[in-house]
């Protein structure tokens, strides 16, 4: 008995696949794997170009702002709109240690949470700890802002500011920290409100990490006699250590580019000072704060301000791409 050779549109070809065996490629599966390559092609294209626009145009609205201003736009801490002085230093300094300050609360807590949840939580605890980090992660953040103007503000101020400024304030080092005028709307409470908002993220994003750890890992460090903690920390967190990061650096980028709750309990006082109980402000909370009643250069400048906040971010997210990849490298030699 013949078969009868098979028809142009029957016609198949060998491809090899990943593991060596022969995969029979139809022109159908061809047309698809071609329209997914270009599909994925424009859309990476798209977001490369919208990025693009992004920067050229508001970079051009800046521009009358830098070019009066030129250097001294960033290294100048004096903004005085009605004088024509305008130094983003000041905005500079308060978005970057109200972000430092919710790394440094909001990392540890975040961390020990996903911990929790992946490797000691019973079943249910671990549904019901999930379901409120998910909760936190969409409340708007104007009301996380007024519940810290309205309430957290007020009580730190009276509850623990004072005290601190009592305690430290004429110790030779916590004294430039703790010292001062303290006041409830300042770097630090700005930097609590922060590190609440962003604890969702780092937390979500560890826990997918964690949970991504092969089980013979954790198998083969009991077998050897390790605790739970020796587990964790020897099986645990270096096989994760890249994806942590990579969460730490995305919650930085949440928290740097903040707008309404920090706006709201910074304190509107751009001023550079050790004191993080001080009064300061952020890039994003002057531009939501003056950009409705600014026009002329001042308008540029605060857009200025936008541009330095957007760049900002990009080296953040570029810093966090090569940290993951530096870790994927030695984890892959390894």
């Amino acid at each position: 008995m013949t078969t009868a050779p098979p028809t142009d549109d029957e016609q198949v070809s060998p491809r090899k696949g990943g593991d060596g065996s022969v995969m029979i490629a139809t022109p159908r599966g061809q047309l698809g794997d071609t329209t997914f390559k270009w599909v994925a092609l424009v859309a990476g294209l798209t977001v490369l170009a919208i990025l693009l626009l992004i920067t050229w145009s508001t970079t051009r609205e800046a521009w009358p702002a830098f070019q009066e201003e030129g250097i001294d736009f960033v290294l100048s801490d004096e903004w005085n709109p009605a004088a024509g002085q305008f130094g983003a230093l000041a905005f500079i300094y308060g978005t970057v240690i109200s972000s430092i300050i919710a790394l440094i609360l909001a990392v540890p807590v975040s961390l020990g949470i996903a911990l929790y949840t992946n490797e000691a939580a019973p079943r249910r605890l671990k549904t019901a700890v999930v379901y409120v980090i998910d909760l936190l992660a969409a409340i708007p953040s104007v009301v996380y802002g007024l519940w810290g103007v309205l309430v957290l503000s007020t009580t730190l101020d009276e509850q623990l500011y004072t005290r601190l400024n009592d305690w430290f304030g004429d110790w030779p080092v916590l004294g430039w920290i703790f010292g001062g005028d303290p006041s409830g709307r300042s770097f630090m409470t700005a930097g609590i409100i922060l590190a609440i908002m962003i604890t969702p993220i780092v937390t979500s994003l560890s826990r997918e990490v964690i949970a991504t750890v092969p089980s013979a890992q954790r198998e083969a460090a009991y077998g050897m006699g390790a605790t739970r903690w020796e587990m964790i920390r020897t099986a645990v967190l270096p096989w994760a250590r890249g994806g942590i990061v990579g969460a730490v650096m995305l919650g930085l980028g949440r928290a740097l580019g903040e707008t309404i709750a920090v706006a709201l309990v910074i304190g509107s006082f751009p001023q550079i000072t050790s004191n993080i109980l001080e009064q300061g402000d952020a890039m994003a909370a002057v531009i939501a704060n003056q950009f409705g009643e600014s026009s002329g250069v001042s308008r540029s400048a605060l857009i200025g301000l936008g541009v330095l906040l957007f760049g900002l971010t990009i080296i953040v997210n570029v810093a966090a791409r090569a940290i993951v990849g530096h870790f994927d490298r030695r984890s892959q030699g390894a």
